[in-house]
């Protein structure tokens, strides 16, 4: 019986506890909610704007690199030892000029070999030529049979077969003495040397040098897809002369002198990734500009176009999307789902949410919500 009366005390008293923490929550929440202070009881004060349409001057940054506009890998096309380097590395090269040679004393002995070769062959056919002929002669006059002159006439033809493989034979050989001398392909600059002289190297395997191309150089970025019709009409757009559109800086302040064009857009997006690669193409003149140097891309905005700039403290964020209040005719703001663009010092281009004309609230937006009504800086000032 004593236990039951302990039992029954203690929820007793645990009821009085909890009735007393409601008691004081409940106090608190009147105090803490002075008059004036809901969302119903009036009009917030806030500062507002007019959406107008402004030509911003700003640009977009991507991250590029510098590549060449055409670049090889040098690879011997016979095998043998290097016995000459006639260049110093880094040089600027020109097309047709010679970079290397390989032992070609191999491939002259077969060249002379295959002359030779030919000449045999040329001296057969001379000889069946003239056994033909004789025989036909001998027909005519019905002194040989047929089967003689059969022979002769094949005998004439397998020659001339010979001499046109003794032929072919000398321009293989004549190609292979002719590919022991590795020349520039084009105008450009030659990297370090892979190989020393006297290196063995094989046909098609070993890596001799790379040459790249050096004036004018490219750089190249990657775009959003929704950006592409934007840059397909930039590039319809002749290059103009000191036309600013396009640069590339490495740096805050290394700025590269000089301005490019669109060289080309790429045939495809890249589903991976969803973006377009854009090649640019730059003077290089003073050869600053080298293959995989990495650079910021600047493309300024088309200044012709108005765009929709608004203070960036006018947008609040809800997991992710962007608001803003717009004030309607009665003094009450809605929330407008927004797509801002690039933000420029303390404002922010809309690109899609707003039109020319609305009012937003830019300051005391922490204090609305759905339906307040607001009272501006004006309006309480008549107050």
């Amino acid at each position: 019986m004593t236990i039951q009366i302990r039992k029954l005390i203690q929820a007793i008293l645990l009821i009085l506890v909890v009735a007393f923490l409601i008691s004081m929550l409940a106090s608190c929440n009147s105090k803490a909610q002075p008059a004036g202070g809901g969302w119903n009881d009036g009009p917030v004060a806030v500062a507002t704007t007019k959406v107008e349409l402004t030509n911003a001057d700003y640009t977009n940054t991507y991250p590029g690199t510098v590549v060449a506009l055409n670049q090889v890998e040098l690879r011997p096309q016979v095998s043998g030892y290097i016995t000459g380097i006639y260049f110093k590395d880094g040089d600027h090269v020109s097309k047709g000029q010679k970079l290397y040679t390989i032992d070609a004393q191999m491939y002259a002995a077969n060249y002379d070999q295959a002359i030779a070769n030919l000449q045999v062959q040329e001296t057969n056919l001379v000889k069946a030529q003239k056994d033909a002929d004789r025989y036909h002669e001998l027909e005519k006059n019905d002194a040989i049979a047929k089967q003689q002159v059969d022979y002769a006439d094949a005998a004439l033809a397998a020659a001339k077969k010979q001499v046109d493989a003794a032929k072919a034979n000398v321009q293989s050989q004549q190609t292979g003495v002719k590919y022991t001398t590795i020349t520039a392909p084009f105008d450009g600059t030659i990297g370090i040397s892979q190989v020393k002289t006297g290196t063995a190297v094989s046909a098609g395997v070993t890596l001799l040098n790379i040459v790249s191309t050096d004036n004018p150089m490219a750089v190249d970025f990657a775009i959003d897809q929704k950006e592409i019709y934007r840059f397909a009409t930039l590039d319809k757009q002749s290059a103009k002369a000191n036309d600013s559109t396009f640069s590339i800086a490495f740096g805050e302040k290394d700025v590269y002198p000089h301005y490019g064009h669109i060289s080309f857009l790429d045939r495809a997006v890249d589903p991976q990734t969803g973006t377009l690669k854009v090649r640019l193409e730059f003077p290089n003149k003073e050869n600053v500009l080298r293959a995989g140097m990495t650079c910021n891309v600047h493309v300024a905005n088309d200044r012709g176009t108005p765009v929709i700039l608004i203070p960036a403290k006018a947008l609040t964020e809800q997991l992710g999307d962007y608001f803003v209040y717009v004030a309607n005719d009665s003094n009450k703001v809605t929330q407008h789902k927004v797509m801002p663009g690039r933000y420029i010092d303390r404002d922010v281009i809309i690109t899609d949410g707003l039109k020319e004309g609305e009012t937003i609230v830019t300051d005391g937006v922490q204090k609305l919500h759905e339906g307040s009504v607001i009272l501006t800086g004006a309006e309480e000032a008549k107050k």
